[in-house]
């Protein structure tokens, strides 16, 4: 039992035995709180006068998914929205990825924006970035509320060129309550959560809650990984000196062993069911390159924020606050290889893979054919002990990328209600946000022990291939008015990003080539919008919304490319039309948008069907290559047939998410979208093709039930086929995904149990097959079905 764990559990029964102590609040019975929550939420976001699309997660949405799972995965079902994960409850940030509208953040692109209260989460790209999932706690996770294209203008992201996420935090209960679950499912899969809300303290102002969680699982495919996550939490809600105070602290302590792409569809109908990587050491340093437990993503998160509120006279509110976050981990892999930097004298062999037992490298067997046939299709001689003496020594490398952000910001906010006239309500918004960062990142090289043995390394590395930080400054300015007059609401605002990142090389820190600043200013973004609602049809509203959205050059551009090879900022344009209705049993909507970006950023992955390089110096480069053109439609609903019964469903027609290139045939052929001939003709392109990982269609259905004390839902969603590669030859063919839960309160079996309430959550009910998360032309398998079972105790 882990430390943490330990921690936990001695907490939660200093907890509980305070509470048994006390006795001065009746203890609620977690089927009664369950049954109020379990009221249909709202999903489809209405009668706000929005002129942009916007929808909520619901507890249904969130009952589908066991509390092990990562807080992305409640979101799948909204319309035009696709969540992939490589493993069975998300702890793979590797192979995470979350489409909205054909706007995807992945292992390659960042270009959904995501917010936690509304807070900036500073990017979610693999290097040094952090997704929702490391700042919440499942079981602490309020409604999360997706923008799917305009947005609001006020959202303090850097990312949303196509929507935004706003994964939001519950707030502490008006009164006291300790709640305790534990979990156990498939995959070896385990987690024990504790809850204290303190209820309004004596000054009947201030309320608070604190939560700690532990949890673990090993991989889906050959049980190998060790996979584990502490996470602690707290929220404060009080309201001191006339303004209302809001604090959140998150710590977030994560170890992922990896899922692996596959490269071809020749892998995927060979074996479904394997990713390639493997379970066991085999001594072969080529083979063993692909050994699970070495592929890791270590993370560890702090995450703090304090906000007030005030009305500071009638109609004029102010919101400020401000936040910090600390990010620190690494990235782990095996090359099969030890990098002569001088360590042997004076070998000439670049790379050493075998060496003698002085300790001398060695080169192999003249006219010696590799008999290793896997991975990545084979080895060469170098890497083939068939090809060595007898008595040679393997020797290979542990390769760490290490990972650190820092970060610090503020904002103010401000609205302003006033009338103008008797017919006339004018709203103006305005607000600053400003943000100061640091990421830092260098890679080191680890000797392995003795690569005959297993993956222990020498902690001394023996060679820091590159130190470099890069400090980074965003501020944002926004002004919007809102006028209603009789049913109908008019928007208008702007907003303004300016940016400077700098690049710092700690090797050769007087070199301009390697230490310069780039800064990318925004031009004035517009963005407005219309809505009707007509007080003939109570309920009904008509919208339309446009916004332009900007994103600046991140810091990852900057690893690989010198001031003169710096690419343009990418830039979009959102726009939507749409109805939306709410009734007393109906409520949806149906949504057209179109959206179009520019100066897209391709990133050049370093690892293809031909296998890894190790010796890239960053996680791959970057280019602007031309841009997404993507239109569709979007329609939910929602019927609550009885008062136990509702029905939920969702359709994503995407009639166009193609490729768009500059318009140049040099310049598209210098960005690789066009291949030309020696005399400048066309062999081939990729522009006009369907974007990778976008589908065309996605449906979803689900039903909701509740009894007493009984409830259950089943969730299937339908996904269309997507292209896996630019260039459009390998087809990842669609699939359905259902999920199921039921439950039951402990009161059902005896009043001695009514605080307890027991859960069964399957996912992938039908254990299907399927290609997930895709990026970089290669793509990861799916999890099979998964069971997970909960119990959670109130007192």
């Amino acid at each position: 039992m882990t430390l943490f764990k330990s921690g936990l559990l001695v907490s939660a029964s200093f907890v509980l035995g305070f509470c048994a102590a006390a006795q001065t609040v009746e203890p609620t019975p977690v089927g009664a709180n369950a049954d109020e929550a379990r009221e249909l939420d709202t999903v489809i976001v209405v009668g706000q006068q929005q002129t942009y699309s916007s929808a909520e997660s619901t507890e249904s949405m969130a009952l589908q998914q066991a509390p092990v799972t990562s807080v992305l995965a409640q979101i799948d079902n909204l319309p035009g929205v696709q969540v992939q994960e490589g493993d069975a409850f998300g702890f793979d940030d590797w192979s995470t990825g979350v489409a909205v509208r054909g706007f995807q953040n992945n292992l390659g692109e960042q270009q959904v924006g995501i917010t936690i209260d509304g807070m900036p989460n500073g990017g979610s790209n693999y290097g040094g970035g952090a997704k929702a999932n490391r700042y919440i706690d499942t079981q602490n996770a309020g409604a999360i509320e997706v923008s799917q294209g305009t947005a609001d203008i006020a959202s303090r992201t850097n990312d949303a060129l196509g929507g935004t996420l706003n994964f939001t935090t519950q707030n502490p209960l008006d009164e006291r309550r300790v709640r305790v679950s534990a979990s156990l499912g498939d995959f070896d899969s385990q987690r024990f959560y504790g809850r204290y809300d303190s209820g309004f303290l004596s000054d009947n102002k201030t309320k608070f809650w604190v939560s700690l969680s532990t949890q673990s699982a090993t991989d889906h495919v050959n049980q190998s990984a060790d996979n584990s996550r502490d996470h602690m939490a707290a929220k404060l809600q009080t309201e001191q000196f006339g303004i209302d105070w809001t604090s959140y602290l998150a710590y977030d302590d994560t170890h992922e062993n990896n899922y692996q792409r596959l490269f071809s569809p020749a892998d995927f109908a060979a074996n479904p069911n394997s990713d390639g990587l493997t379970a066991e050491w085999t001594g072969v340093p080529y083979i063993d390159q692909l050994y699970r437990k070495a592929w890791g993503t270590l993370r560890t998160n702090t995450f703090f924020y304090l906000k007030g509120e005030k009305e500071v006279f009638d109609g004029f509110k102010v919101d400020a606050g401000v936040y910090r976050h600390d990010n620190d981990g690494r990235g782990d892999w095996v090359p099969q290889y030890v990098v002569n930097v001088g360590q042997y004298g004076t070998s000439t062999v670049p790379l050493v893979t075998f060496t003698d037992p002085a300790g001398s490298p060695l080169t192999p067997t003249p006219g010696c054919v590799s008999s290793i046939t896997y991975p990545y299709g084979g080895a060469g001689p170098e890497y083939d002990p068939a090809c060595f003496p007898a008595n040679s020594i393997p020797v290979s490398s542990y390769r760490h990328t290490h990972y650190q952000k820092e970060r610090t910001g503020a904002y103010a906010d401000f609205e302003w209600q006033t009338p103008i006239g008797q017919t006339v309500d004018n709203t103006l918004r305005g607000g600053l946000w400003y943000e100061d960062a640091t990421r830092y990142e260098y890679r080191d090289w680890h000797k392995l022990i003795d690569s005959r043995v297993g993956a222990d390394y020498d902690y001394t590395a023996y060679w820091v291939q590159y130190n470099r930080e890069f400090p980074q400054s965003t501020f944002k300015w926004y002004l919007e008015d809102v006028v209603k007059v009789s049913d109908f609401s008019f928007r208008l605002g702007m907003k303004q990003f300016s940016n400077e990142i700098e690049r710092a090389d700690n090797f050769a820190p007087n070199d301009a080539a390697l230490n310069f600043k780039v800064s990318t200013d925004s031009d004035v973004l517009f963005s407005g919008g219309a809505a009707w609602t007509p007080s003939a049809v109570p309920g009904l509203e008509v919208f339309a919304g446009y916004a332009e959205n900007f994103k600046a050059i991140p810091d990852t551009v900057l690893e690989v490319l010198a001031p003169g090879g710096t690419p343009d900022p990418e830039t979009s344009e959102n726009s939507e039309v749409g109805v939306r209705y709410s009734g007393q049993r109906f409520r949806g909507s149906l949504v057209y948008f179109d959206s179009t970006f520019d100066n897209r950023l391709l990133a050049v992955a370093n690892q293809t069907v031909n296998g890894i390089d190790y010796l890239e110096a960053s996680n791959g480069g970057y280019i602007n290559g031309g841009g997404i053109e993507s239109s569709g439609f979007e329609a939910s609903g929602e019927f609550r047939a009885t008062d136990n019964l509702s029905f939920f469903a969702s359709y994503t027609g995407i009639s166009d998410a193609k490729i768009l290139g500059s318009g140049i045939v040099t310049q598209d052929a210098a960005t690789g979208l066009t291949v030309l001939d020696s005399n400048g003709n066309i062999v081939s392109t990729v522009v006009g093709n369907q974007v990778p990982g976008i589908a065309k269609n996605m449906a979803v259905v689900s039903a909701d039930y509740t009894d007493g004390n009984f409830f259950a839902g089943l969730s299937t969603k339908w996904v269309d086929d997507r292209f896996v590669d630019v260039g459009n030859t390998w087809t990842a063919e669609g699939y359905y995904d259902a999920d199921l839960y039921a439950g039951i309160s402990g009161e059902a079996i005896s009043d001695d149990l009514s605080n307890l309430d027991f859960r069964l959550t399957v996912n992938n009910l039908f254990d299907g097959d399927w290609l997930a998360g895709i990026s970089g032309g290669g793509a990861w398998i799916s999890a099979p079905r998964t069971v997970v079972f909960t119990v959670t105790a109130d007192f």
